[in-house]
């Protein structure tokens, strides 16, 4: 292996979410996190260098967006999805979350509806309800143990003169389902149905297992005029959040306009010369590292399913379709909620996601990010181990 992805890096002190935050979150420094959806690995010495090399440059003035980002987002995409995107309709952004805000604010008015389909990344609840929109749930159901859109149910949604917008995440964050070409046609066809708007945050869709049917972005689905845009990022892909910056890809102007008159209204330009530097060697040399990190995360997640099903039988999980993301079904703990937070916290010792903050059917689960050296995984996995044999001995 080319990358060490089994490397500990020490990440206390680098003003790290992930790490540095844990007393304000936890109340406590000295949890494992397994929360925030970064990873713990060096993201691709290709983006190191470039970031090295702008800096030795000494002036870090006002920077526009090169051709060559553009090019290297549109070549990666061609080749790796099969999507053929033409500059004009790309717009660049400060983040995936703040384009659904925008999204919110473009498209659907104060007090009118924007589709939901829980258990969903938080911030799809936050940017409707601080826009002053009103959240509407298309809850996914689970169908022989594994999620699915209920696209009766959204279609009803939809039909609703009031409700303007569907945000769709895919793959989804935090079930990990890749979705099918049929489930992403149906809701494709029930957008023209009711001119819905579609934002499909694709941001994990460089993040689909190997042993599983590639990711189909929503794009390379749609006829000429349908209500669409995507949202994609490099940030999962190499590990380069805080980097924060995303485009946004629609072939119909008018949508495009739509969005740029809310980011135009806020100055919400992203023009940080690190970040444009890291977007653009991401995409052009970070493929050979993402293989690598895939089959990586793949065997940690191979490795968890496996210390559960022979030693914590009383959590379940679905092996997921994409992201490094695990949701951990924890209710014959027979915990509530809070409870349940709190004894991962203080009798295991360990940080991650409760799944109440995901919305409709996260009570009892827990978010799990896999994104960590094995060595780190195992340690957390014992502890939980040995937690969980005190509580039932209780």
């Amino acid at each position: 292996m080319k990358n060490p992805f089994d490397r500990v890096l020490v990440r206390e002190g680098t003003c790290s979410v992930k790490f540095d935050a844990r007393k304000a979150v936890f109340g406590r420094e000295d949890v494992i996190p397994l929360w925030v959806a970064d990873t713990d690995f060096a993201a691709p010495q290709a983006i190191t260098e470039a970031l090295v090399q702008r800096a030795r440059h000494p002036a870090y003035g006002y920077t526009l967006f090169p051709d060559s980002l553009y090019e290297s987002m549109i070549d990666w995409f061609r080749q790796h999805h099969h999507w053929s995107i033409k500059r004009h309709w790309v717009r660049m952004a400060p983040g995936v979350v703040p384009t659904l805000h925008a999204a919110a604010r473009a498209f659907a008015g104060e007090g009118e509806g924007v589709i939901i389909q829980p258990p969903v990344y938080p911030p799809f609840f936050s940017s409707i309800e601080k826009t002053g929109r009103r959240v509407v749930e298309n809850p996914l159901v689970v169908r022989g143990g594994r999620y699915e859109m209920d696209l009766d149910h959204l279609a009803a949604c939809a039909a609703s003169p009031d409700v303007k917008l569907l945000f769709l995440c895919s793959p989804h964050n935090p079930v990990g389902r890749v979705w099918s070409r049929a489930e992403l046609e149906a809701v494709l066809d029930i957008a023209r149905s009711h001119d819905l708007v579609v934002i499909s945050d694709e941001i994990h869709a460089d993040l689909v297992y190997p042993d599983r049917s590639a990711h189909t972005m929503l794009a390379t689905l749609a006829e000429p005029g349908d209500p669409l845009l995507t949202a994609v990022a490099p940030s999962k892909t190499f590990n380069i959040p805080g980097m924060g910056l995303s485009a946004v890809v629609a072939e119909r102007a008018d949508l495009l306009k739509q969005l740029n008159n809310v980011f135009d209204a806020f100055h919400m330009l992203q023009c940080n010369p690190f970040s444009v530097a890291a977007f653009e060697a991401g995409y052009r040399s970070g493929a050979d590292w993402l293989a690598e990190m895939m089959d990586y995360v793949r065997d940690n997640r191979d490795f968890v399913l496996g210390f559960m099903e022979q030693r914590l039988p009383d959590i379940s999980v679905t092996g997921p379709e994409g992201t490094y993301l695990l949701w951990l079904d924890c209710r014959e703990l027979g915990l509530g909620d809070a409870d349940l937070k709190r004894f991962f916290v203080q009798k295991a010792g360990v940080g991650m996601n409760p799944g109440s903050s995901f919305g409709t059917g996260g009570s009892g689960y827990m978010r799990l990010n896999l994104g960590s050296p094995r060595s780190v995984l195992r340690q957390a996995l014992e502890q939980i181990e040995t937690a969980v044999t005190a509580l039932k001995s209780e």
